[in-house]
């Protein structure tokens, strides 16, 4: 494979092609989303008082934050969203603890809903002045989160418009932010290890993973620039997400299909791995068997490859799946063989639905779900 070219950007441009993927995104507006059936009304049932209410939602439902409203949508993967809720200000990331609580990052804070009822149940606001209330790819307040494993804390990465970010730590009983951390610049992705140990924000715009010690919240910056950090904030080159590794909690972080930063938050030590899907590359996850899945977002030149879907083999060996639109993020089934991949954007270029990619064959299919989804999970 023949190593990529150093690239920087402008901090502005003035267009771009649809589907060219900037360093957080791709360009314009999709010129057609595909078109579905009209979503599915929510199911209801009867009380003994003989009024509606909603019926429980079932397992296997996902939940999408709808990062172009104020919205959390809820869908059944084969009849199309089921109903919504709202949450906040342009929705960014969405975690799921064992208890059927959810939690999505926005603007103002953090909205915890009752996934069993699909209600809000309260809004836990930022400690940190993040400005005021924004939308579009810059905006302050929450991006990447995650939970403990024992569902007691909320891990919550933090961007403050024009300076590093923060990450804070919110107690899941209380609802209170219980510390704060110094992280890196926009913390797209935070994930914590299978210990609950430690706690690890990716800075897009810093190049670098910050490891939080998750009771001293003491930190170490390990920088993550597999392609240099020449450019700056302008650089195309940054993490994006990452995925904690089964087997030996090593980070994994793809870069443009070409390169695989694997991070070792012991020693700080990053080795790269060849990657084969030659595009631009955003949201990932692993599967408990190691396997890792990652969101090909569209090319950055001419000569990169479209959007995809790359299923990674824990011996390295790669599978890529086509997509033919800009994708974000990605989750996988309970039963591993489904992958739901959301076409929203952290910068323009999203279109309003989920691609279903069925791992075994290779088939499609795309339904039209919320505003800009982004985030998602797998009730």
């Amino acid at each position: 494979m023949t190593a990529r070219r150093r690239r920087t950007a402008p901090l502005l441009l003035a267009t771009v092609s649809t589907l060219a993927v900037l360093l957080t995104g791709c360009a314009t507006r999709a010129d057609s989303a595909p078109t579905s059936p009209p979503a599915a009304s929510a199911p209801t049932s009867m009380s003994s008082d003989g009024a509606s209410t909603t019926a429980p939602t079932p397992p296997g439902t996902l939940l999408v934050a709808d990062f172009g409203s104020d919205t959390a949508t809820f869908v059944d993967p084969q009849r199309g969203a089921i109903g919504s809720v709202r949450v906040g200000t342009a929705p960014y990331a969405v975690a799921l603890g064992a208890d059927g609580r959810a939690w999505v990052s926005t603007a103002e804070g953090v909205a915890e809903v009752d996934t069993r009822t699909r209600t809000l149940t309260r809004t836990i606001a930022h400690r940190t002045d993040t400005g005021p209330s924004g939308t579009g790819e810059y905006r302050g307040g929450a991006m990447g989160l995650a939970l403990s494993p024992d569902g007691s804390r909320l891990f919550v990465g933090v961007n403050i418009p024009g300076r590093n970010g923060v990450l804070e730590v919110v107690d899941t009983d209380s609802g209170q932010v219980v510390g704060v951390a110094p992280v890196g610049r926009r913390p797209f992705d935070v994930d914590v290890s299978a210990d609950g140990r430690e706690v690890y924000a990716t800075g897009h715009d810093s190049f670098d993973v910050t490891v939080v010690a998750a009771e001293s919240l003491a930190t170490r910056r390990i920088e993550v620039a597999p392609y240099g950090t020449e450019g700056g904030l302008g650089s195309w080159l940054k993490p994006h997400y990452a995925a904690v590794r089964p087997g030996d909690g090593k980070l994994l972080l793809p870069f443009e299909g070409e390169r695989l930063a694997v991070v070792d938050p012991a020693t700080g030590q990053v080795s790269v791995e060849p990657m084969t899907a030659d595009t631009h590359q955003h949201g990932v996850t692993v599967a408990p068997d190691g396997r890792l899945l990652v969101v090909g977002s569209g090319p950055i030149t001419g000569s990169d490859a479209g959007p995809s879907l790359t299923v990674r083999q824990p011996d390295g060996t790669e599978r890529v799946y086509p997509l033919g639109l800009p994708h974000e993020d990605v989750a996988l089934s309970r039963d591993g063989h489904t992958a739901y991949v959301t076409g929203g954007f952290t910068r323009d270029g999203y279109w309003d639905g989920i691609t279903l990619v069925h791992l075994d064959s290779g088939a499609t299919h795309r339904l039209e779900v919320g505003h800009r989804p982004l985030g998602v999970a797998v009730l």
